[in-house]
C-alpha cells in the first residue's frame, strides 16, 4: 500500500496584500501560478522596523511594487534567497535595488545554462552579496535565521530556521501542496534524501514553504517524503523486473494519476531515481544514465530495495 502524503491544497491569501502569517511572519504571494508554483510564489517578511526578505521572488513588476509598498517605512537589512530559480531569487536585484539591502545565499546556481527546462527554469544571474552555508547564522533586529544546507532539488538549496518562533523556512525542499522536481544535474535524489532525513533531526515546529500553507506537522510529513520516494525506487525495480526498461515507458506506467504535461517533470525525478539506483550498484545501463537510455536491475539487486 503506497504512503499517503497528507497534502494541503487549502490557501487563504490575496494577491498583492500581506498577510501577517505569524506574530514575526508576513507572506506576499507573487501572481505567478503554475503547475511548479502552485498559487504563486510566497514572499516572507521576517520582523518589524528592520527586516529580512526570503525569497523575493519572481521578477514581475506588480509583485516588486507590492514590495516596495509593504516595506514602505521599514529598513530591510537582509535579503535572503532559499535557491535560485527563477520564481524564487530575480526580484532580489530590484529589492536590493530600491533598499540597497545585501543578499545572501548559498551561491550562483550550480549547473549550466544548457539543459531541459521542466520547471521555472534556473536563475544564472543571481550570485550573493554574502554566501552562507550549513550553520551560518543571519542575526537581525530581534530575529535570528540560521542557514540549513538542503542540497536536492538544486545543489545551493537552503532552508532557514527561524530560531525566535521555532520555525523553518524550507523553500521549495519541502512544501505542503506537492513532492520537488529533482532533475539532474543539479538535482540530486541522493543528496535530497540525505537532506530530508536531516531535517528529522531537528526540532522545528512549523514549515513555512515558499509555495502553499504551512506544515504543521513536520517530522510526519517528511517521513511520509522519505517513504514516497523509496516506493517509487520500488516500482523502478518492478518496472524492470517486468521488462518496462525506458524511463517514458516506467513514466507511463507509474504516473498513471499524474496529468500527462507534467510527465516530462516526472521523467526528470525518475532520471534522478535512476542516477542514484545506478550509483549505487542497484541498476546498470550502458554509459551514463540519461532520458533516453536503457536499463536493468543488476543482478544481485533483484528484489531489493
Amino acid at each position: 500500500m503506497a504512503t499517503e502524503i497528507k497534502f494541503n491544497r487549502e490557501l487563504n491569501f490575496n494577491y498583492g496584500e500581506a498577510e501577517q502569517v505569524s506574530p514575526m511572519i508576513r507572506r506576499i504571494v507573487a501572481n505567478n501560478p503554475s503547475p511548479f508554483t502552485f498559487y504563486g510564489t510566497g514572499t516572507y517578511v521576517v520582523g518589524h522596523g528592520n527586516v529580512a526578505v526570503i525569497d523575493p521572488g519572481p521578477a514581475l513588476p506588480e509583485h516588486i511594487d507590492t514590495l516596495k509598498r509593504v516595506l514602505d517605512g521599514e529598513t530591510v537589512t537582509h535579503i535572503v534567497v532559499t535557491h535560485t530559480h527563477m520564481d524564487h531569487s530575480p526580484a532580489a536585484k530590484f529589492l536590493k535595488e530600491a533598499t540597497g539591502a545585501p543578499t545572501y545565499g548559498f551561491g550562483p546556481h550550480g549547473s549550466l545554462r544548457r539543459g531541459p527546462k521542466v520547471e521555472e527554469g534556473a536563475d544564472h544571474e543571481f550570485e550573493p552579496d554574502h554566501v552562507i552555508h550549513d550553520g551560518a547564522v543571519i542575526e537581525g533586529d530581534g530575529w535570528t535565521l540560521e542557514a540549513v544546507h538542503t542540497p536536492g532539488h538544486t545543489s545551493n538549496h537552503l532552508c532557514f530556521a527561524f530560531k525566535e518562533e521555532n520555525a523553518l523556512f524550507s523553500g521549495d525542499h519541502v512544501m505542503g501542496w506537492s513532492t520537488s522536481v529533482i532533475s539532474p544535474p543539479d538535482g540530486d535524489m541522493q543528496a535530497y534524501m540525505r537532506s530530508l532525513r536531516k531535517l528529522l533531526a531537528r526540532d522545528e515546529a512549523i514549515y513555512w514553504p515558499t509555495h502553499g500553507a504551512p506544515i504543521t506537522d513536520p517530522k510526519p510529513y517528511v517521513e511520509s517524503f522519505i517513504a514516497h520516494r523509496e516506493e517509487r525506487e520500488d516500482q523502478i525495480m518492478n518496472c524492470l523486473s517486468e521488462g518496462t526498461n525506458t524511463i517514458p515507458a516506467m513514466v507511463a506506467r507509474m504516473y498513471t494519476d499524474v496529468p500527462s504535461f507534467l510527465h516530462p517533470a516526472a521523467a526528470r525525478s525518475v532520471l534522478a531515481h535512476l542516477v542514484h539506483m545506478v550509483e549505487t550498484g542497484r541498476v546498470h545501463c550502458e554509459g551514463p544514465p540519461g532520458e533516453h537510455s536503457v536499463y536493468s536491475a543488476a543482478s544481485d539487486a533483484v528484489g531489493k530495495t
